[in-house]
């Protein structure tokens, strides 16, 4: 039918269309995603489970279904019939899942990064600077590790009210970030996999929820929710995220705090090499120490070496295609943003650029 082909012929020149990070930041991103966000979440909020899974076993059920239907008829059809008319099916799926990904978050891949938004000086990434910030996440570590466990941390399913204040506050400090409806974190039919491949979390670009691996440590989750939540600000940037998720969490409370420095101590240290990553780990206090040990036997409980890098490969492919061009390698990029922005005490960024 016409119709079909028009979805298909839209899919494909929405994935070439040359739009201007200003225009989608202005039109979408700050515009039409800015109105969405809020009533999309607030409508998966309602359910614990996640509307991701009904939609990823409905469209594999239906495919599915309809396979072995066309697969029963085919003596009639032909084998060549069959498996184009199989293949033109899958496409038009493909092009409408695609256009719905766009419409209702993907866009976000092409507004404007924050390191162009931001006052960052270039000059001031430095192996000394990144070895000043490692010294820094550890002063701050042995400093709240007693206060952070002895607070708590929330449930598994459970939206923090502190950290999405703080989030609030963050997003704008940072400026030209979606005014959120924080999302609930759901476990997913998908986390297994999850599990398997050291993915912590995921932020379902259709209906705009937060899901979060079962596996994480309660000293882990508030950092990695704040991540997500910052895909829901609009920033599909894993850098972005990663900068304004461990905002959020240093200028919260003492259990999200915690959560954000000790994942940015890992950050850090993974970015140093030689003499300036020596002696680090011996200046944690046994309790950081121990809360990193505890997450190195996690992952080697957990995670399985082929399918993570098989997984983390498909990934990096996934964002370039999408106009992120460090990859996968875009996570460590908030090492950089944090110390080329400047700061005001207390961890507020500079006023953004105009």
């Amino acid at each position: 039918m016409p119709w079909r082909a028009a979805l298909v012929a839209l899919a494909a020149v929405a994935a070439w269309l040359p739009l201007s990070p200003q225009t989608v930041e202005r039109s979408y991103s700050r515009g039409a995603y800015a109105l969405l966000q809020p009533r999309l979440t607030a409508l998966s909020n309602l359910l614990a489970y996640a509307f991701f899974d009904l939609l990823l076993v409905v469209v594999v059920v239906a495919w599915l279904a309809l396979l072995v239907r066309d697969v029963l008829r085919a003596r009639k059809r032909g084998v060549l019939r069959l498996t184009g008319k199989i293949l033109w099916r899958t496409t038009v799926a493909a092009a409408a899942l695609y256009v719905a990904f766009l419409a209702a978050w993907g866009l976000n891949y092409r507004r404007v990064p924050l390191i162009d938004k931001l006052p960052f000086d270039q000059h001031a990434v430095t192996p000394e600077a990144a070895r000043a910030l490692a010294l820094t996440a550890i002063n701050e570590l042995n400093a709240l590790h007693d206060d952070a466990h002895r607070a708590g941390w929330p449930g598994p399913d459970a939206i923090d009210p502190q950290l999405a204040a703080s989030f609030a506050r963050v997003s704008r400090q940072v400026g030209g970030v979606v005014n959120i409806t924080p999302a609930r974190p759901k476990r997913s039919i998908v986390d297994w996999y999850f599990r398997r491949t050291a993915v912590s979390g995921m932020t379902d670009p259709f209906f705009l929820e937060t899901m979060v691996a079962s596996d994480l440590l309660p000293f882990e989750r508030p950092f990695v929710v704040a991540h997500e939540w910052s895909h829901l600000a609009g920033l599909a940037d894993e850098g972005d995220a990663n900068f304004l998720g461990w905002l959020a969490c240093v200028q919260g409370p003492p259990a999200a705090r915690y959560s954000g420095w000790l994942f940015l101590f890992s950050e850090v240290a993974g970015s140093l090499r030689g003499a300036a990553q020596g002696g680090l780990v011996a200046r944690l206090a046994a309790g950081p120490r121990a809360d990193l040990a505890a997450i190195r036997a996690r992952l080697v409980a957990e995670v399985s070496p082929r399918l993570s890098a098989a997984g983390w490969r498909v990934y990096d492919r996934y964002l370039k295609a999408n106009g992120v061009e460090a990859g996968a390698e875009s996570y460590a990029e908030v090492v950089r943003l944090i110390l080329g922005v400047r700061f005001r005490p207390g961890w507020v960024p500079e006023p953004t650029v105009q």
